[in-house]
């Protein structure tokens, strides 16, 4: 999706319903005796194919055992029992509106910065800032991406000693080019939570996501541009061939994730939020019980701004405390124009920064493509979290996030921009 600053929220008309992992049956027969919930699949994390078709029948809602999270289809003359409901039963701790959400991609041209303005680490591993004349006079105004990304360049991912090995990475787009020469042996497992669709990726978008995450050291063509060489690739196709998805079909992927052994969640996808809006209760605390299962996931802050006049809100899922906010930056260093930023109180926060501008990765077809948004940003980091993950296999999910954040090189622009800094490799 381009920019689009305008963009409204746009609903089902079902319901997010987050349930008490002790006892969510609980919960449930409240909804069926107050809110004529009738007919609740259970899906467990291993059953794609079942997700699809269930969160696609009327008037069926389903019940992610994974993390106790429900969809819940309820008739419009009962929406407002369900929410009494909610309010009064105590195993029920959140129900909100199912939203639907966009692949985060720029497609309106701005002219590109030639320039760079990157910080790096010493020898010594000293966090060091330079000034602009002071790097161009030792490397000269561009990057040469003949033989690795400038985005790889500035995170310093092709200096690091590791390379993700073993290290599952679930990305949760539109899905992935199965053919493409790159990327067949680092994807582990694919999945399609979108009803009559396969894995096969009609956007392009999830393929360069991937890429980003896993790419070859020696790919077929062009330069390096995966950060984690040798991490294994959870592929699961939660946005259809245009881009689009829906809460439903986001936490079924996460919840097969999650089951499935994944140490982190790329989700390059979001949905816009007003200046002032809370973060969703709903994916916070399926976060939080992701951390606890050892997995961290994290999601692209948004494209929604038009730096320097207008600075948007990040993005929701990004926005939770408990996933890990992803800027994007330019080839200079500085935010990039369409990168949302902190104007929001707790949980809309910038965690971390990434290069997320003419982005160089795989596409359908076999061929690489240039694209941009902090969507491009996002895989930067999940690529990262991977190399971590194999550096430090004792991290918890927690542990991993703060490393990645403790080891971000300043930036000169604020925290509500860029957040800790710069990404960096280990």
């Amino acid at each position: 999706m381009g920019a689009s600053a305008e963009r409204g929220a746009e609903y089902t008309g079902r319901y997010v319903v987050l349930l008490d992992q002790a006892d969510p049956e609980r919960g449930l027969n409240a909804l069926r005796s107050t809110a004529g919930v009738a007919a609740v699949e259970r899906v467990r994390g291993a059953e794609p194919e079942s997700a699809a078709e269930m969160l696609a029948r009327p008037g069926t809602s389903v019940l992610f055992d994974e993390l106790a999270v429900a969809v819940v289809d309820a008739q419009p003359d009962q929406r407002h029992a369900l929410v009494t409901t909610a309010e009064a039963e105590p195993t029920i701790i959140a129900a909100e509106p199912e939203r639907v959400v966009y692949a985060t991609v720029i497609t309106e041209a701005r002219q590109a910065v030639t320039g760079f303005f990157p910080a790096y680490r010493s020898d010594e591993r000293e966090l060091q800032r330079f000034t602009q004349t002071q790097v161009a006079s030792q490397l000269g105004p561009s990057w040469d991406e003949t033989t690795t990304t400038w985005g790889l360049q500035a995170i310093r991912a092709n200096l690091s000693g590791q390379t993700g090995r073993g290290v599952k990475v679930a990305v949760l787009d539109t899905g992935v080019d199965t053919d493409h020469p790159d990327l067949t042996r680092s994807l582990e497992e694919t999945a399609s939570f979108v009803l009559g669709q396969t894995v096969e990726d009609g956007k392009g978008h999830g393929t360069h996501c991937i890429g980003t995450v896993a790419g070859p050291a020696r790919p077929a063509q062009g330069p390096r541009y995966g950060v984690a060489t040798e991490a294994r690739v959870l592929a699961g196709k939660v946005l259809d061939n245009t881009g689009t998805g829906t809460d439903g079909q986001i936490l079924a992927g996460i919840a097969w994730a999650v089951s499935h052994g994944a140490r982190v969640i790329s989700m390059s996808f979001g949905a816009p939020v007003d200046p002032g809006e809370l973060f969703p209760q709903t994916y916070e605390q399926v976060a939080q019980r992701a951390l606890q299962k050892g997995t961290l996931m994290v999601a692209a802050a948004g494209n929604e701004s038009h730096r320097p006049g207008f600075v948007a809100a990040v993005d929701r899922p990004a926005n939770c405390p408990s996933i890990l906010a992803v800027a994007a930056v330019d080839r200079a260093m500085a935010t990039a124009w369409f990168s949302c930023g902190a104007i929001n109180g707790q949980g809309g926060e910038i965690d971390i920064a990434a290069p997320g501008v003419d982005v160089i990765s795989a596409v359908p077809n076999g061929g690489l493509g240039i694209k941009s948004g902090t969507s491009m940003a996002t895989p930067h980091v999940a690529g990262t979290a991977a190399l971590i993950a194999q550096a430090h296999p004792e991290a918890s999910a927690t542990d991993l996030g703060n490393r990645l954040r403790s080891a971000a090189s300043p930036l000169s622009q604020g925290a509500d921009e860029v957040g800790a800094g710069l990404l960096q490799a280990p």
